[in-house]
């Protein structure tokens, strides 16, 4: 109350006008209230008006000033106000005046006029405004003096447990937890859509029916937002809202790129349609993207269908798609690609420069247009055949992919094997490796019902991308007791068919070859296969940015020197494993810091005289094969002076002074493997 003027600006129905109600009943200060309406945008009938209001509480204010008000030659403006203000600076109270709905009121005379009484208000009266859109009237200037409280619509917006009460509580409606949350969630605390939603509840009693038709096209949503909203906007406007609607964000350019021959500029239309609180959510502090609020996103698209035709729609899908791809967000390019039905440039997309959407937080969308295409689309470009298998392998949906694989080779069978045509035998026999992995069992006879039983389990998970389910599917087992003798050899030749076919840069699949192909190995105790496939695991996933992938890989490392006696090296590499990991929950990590725990209980009994590190024994050995300091950093990932550290600290550990003196001091410590013991 210290301050001026309380201004509560949030769109229609966000209970603003209910809210001051409530806070008036409580304040202890007599209120004078102005119900303005789209009549009283002239000066003087504001005035006379306004005075009516403050009547009410100071009964003779303003009786001259009317008078002269509406005389034929009235004063100018300024000069009635300063009377009035002189008339309520003799007001003996401290008091209130709310104008309501001040946008349906608000040229600029009438902006001049309530500025003029912010500048000269009277220290006993406070001036409250309720609007759906900001004034015009100088905020910034105000917020600098601490002379306006405003109230927006993230502060009007009911949270769950405001919501809980109203539901359960005032409309005596006993919802559940769950039921409440997604009111809430749905309408995004929208008072007038949870009010409505209420009503609505109140006829239909069956929460989950209401939830799934409580949209935009609800009945009763529709009819508010289109009589409370999108009818009061100028043409302009509502062109805008409507073409816009199909973006998921906006932003001043996209917007542009959209409606080239609108007038405004989009990041004009987005500032002005933030300050007339038309539903426009903020993405960021510097307001550079917005969304819609759902439901009002939900009527603009329904009336952009009934008013546009079809042609205009994919015109702007089109418009969209270019605009995002040429800003490099390939992902959203694709979605409005698939909405404006254009096949090539989506199966362009899809192939994403090197490394496929669906890989890339995609696969829903993919493999929901790839299900749309007929078989004569899909013949005519076999990758999308391929990517099809793969897209349905990231869903968790492995029962599915083999009559996608065998359309694929149909369709390639004769094909001159280019480049491209390889890349996509590769990617088949990556895809055909996976299934086996996930088949893989004690029984081969029961192997489909394993992959029935892997894809149950992978749907029961709510993430769309299911790469990490998968991964802790083929994780490698310490003791594997596998007797699949058969399915291993198909997982080891289908990935050395896979890596044999893939061009270098496909990063992905040839890092899930590489990973399968390790795991295999190691189940056979073919060791030295098994561990360039784990590096070449670990190399690739620093490079795609793949955690999980890495530490398995890590941990198959550790597992295979752990069975070869090399415990300093694998406590060594489950040391980095579960540093990666971090705080990661995975069984196959819970289950190496368990060894590691075991190994080193193993090395303090047995090897706590040791006079080189586990690392420091790894980079001897490789010196000792004759590898430069490069050659070591690359091998063993990491940075050349940290090799160079290592080299120094093992020389100063030997007393020795060069690399040959090293290796002849290393082999009389039987320091290095393969060093006969002496006798």
């Amino acid at each position: 109350m210290h301050r001026k003027l309380t201004l509560i600006s949030a769109p229609a129905g966000y209970g603003k006008t209910t809210l001051v109600c409530d806070w008036l009943a409580d304040c202890g200060r007599p209120a004078a209230w102005l119900s303005l309406e789209q009549e009283d945008n002239e000066p003087a009938r504001f005035i006379t008006y306004m005075i009516a209001a403050l009547q009410t509480i100071a009964e003779n204010i303003g009786e001259g000033v009317l008078s002269v008000l509406h005389s034929p030659q009235p004063p100018p403006i300024k000069s009635i106000l300063t009377a009035i203000l002189h008339e309520l600076a003799a007001i003996p109270f401290p008091f209130i005046l709310v104008l309501d709905d001040y946008h349906a009121a608000s040229p600029s005379e009438v902006d001049e006029a309530v500025a003029f009484l912010l500048d000269h208000l009277p220290h006993s009266m406070h001036l409250v405004l309720t609007t759906r859109e900001d004034p015009a009237i100088s905020l910034p200037r105000l917020r600098v003096r601490d002379q306006i409280t405003e109230l927006r619509a993230a502060d009007m917006r009911f949270t769950l447990s405001e919501a809980e009460a109203f539901f359960n509580q005032v409309m005596e409606l006993n919802l559940s937890k769950d039921h409440v949350t997604d009111f809430q969630s749905r309408t995004e605390g929208w008072a007038a859509g949870l009010r409505l939603a209420a009503i609505s509840m109140q006829e239909e009693r069956d929460a989950d029916r209401l939830l799934q038709s409580f949209t935009g096209n609800h009945h009763f949503v529709l009819d508010y937002l289109v009589e409370e909203v999108l009818q009061r906007q100028s043409e302009d406007v509502q062109v805008f809202l409507l073409q816009t609607s199909l973006l998921d964000r906006l932003c001043g350019p996209l917007c542009d790129e959209l409606i080239p021959e609108h007038g405004a500029s989009g990041k004009d239309m987005l500032i002005e349609l933030d300050r007339k609180n038309l539903f426009v959510i903020p993405l960021d502090k510097e307001r550079r993207w917005y969304r819609y609020h759902h439901l009002f996103a939900d009527i603009l698209r329904r009336r952009l269908l009934e008013s546009a035709d079809e042609g205009l729609i994919a015109e702007l899908h089109k418009r969209a798609s270019f605009w995002y791809e040429q800003q490099g967000f390939e992902i959203e390019s694709f979605r409005h690609a698939v909405e404006a039905r254009d096949i090539e440039r989506s199966a362009r997309l899809l192939q994403g420069n090197g490394m496929p959407l669906h890989l890339r937080g995609a696969a829903r969308v993919a493999l929901d247009w790839l299900e749309s295409l007929p078989a004569q689309e899909l013949n005519a470009r076999p990758a999308l055949w391929v990517f099809y298998g793969s897209a349905l392998l990231i869903a968790g949906k492995p029962t599915s992919i083999e009559p996608k694989l065998q359309a694929a080779e149909a369709v390639l069978e004769g094909v001159e094997q280019d480049a491209g045509v390889r890349d996509l035998i590769g990617w088949i026999a990556a895809t055909r490796a996976t299934l086996a992995s996930l088949s893989l069992t004690d029984s081969s006879d029961v192997s489909e019902l394993r992959l029935e039983a892997a894809e149950a389990a992978m749907q029961d998970s709510d993430r769309e991308d299911k790469t990490d389910e998968l991964v802790e599917f083929i994780a490698p087992v310490r003791k594997a007791l596998v007797r699949d003798t058969e399915g291993i050899d198909l997982i080891m030749a289908q990935s050395r068919r896979a890596l044999a076919y893939l061009q270098p840069d496909n990063l992905s699949a040839r890092t899930a070859s590489a990973w399968m192909l390790g795991v295999a190995c190691q189940r056979r105790g073919i060791y030295a296969e098994a561990l360039e496939a784990y590096n070449e695991v670990i190399a690739n996933c620093r490079r795609i940015n793949h955690r999980l992938m890495a530490i398995m890989a890590m941990i198959g490392i550790a597992q295979i020197q752990e069975a070869e006696g090399r415990t300093d090296l694998a406590a060594e590499r489950y040391r980095e494993a579960l540093g990666l990991a971090g705080d990661l929950p995975h069984p196959a990590i819970e289950e190496a810091r368990l060894d590691l725990e075991r190994l080193r209980r193993v090395l303090e009994d047995g090897r706590k005289g040791d006079l080189l590190s586990p690392r420091e024994i790894e980079v001897l050995e490789l010196i000792a094969k004759g590898h430069s300091n490069r050659e070591i950093a690359g091998k063993l990932f990491l940075a050349l002076d940290t090799v160079k550290g290592h080299n120094r600290r093992i020389f100063e550990k030997l007393q020795v002074q060069r690399r040959t003196e090293a290796i002849a001091r290393a082999r009389e410590l039987n320091l290095l493997m393969g060093t006969p013991k002496p006798h």
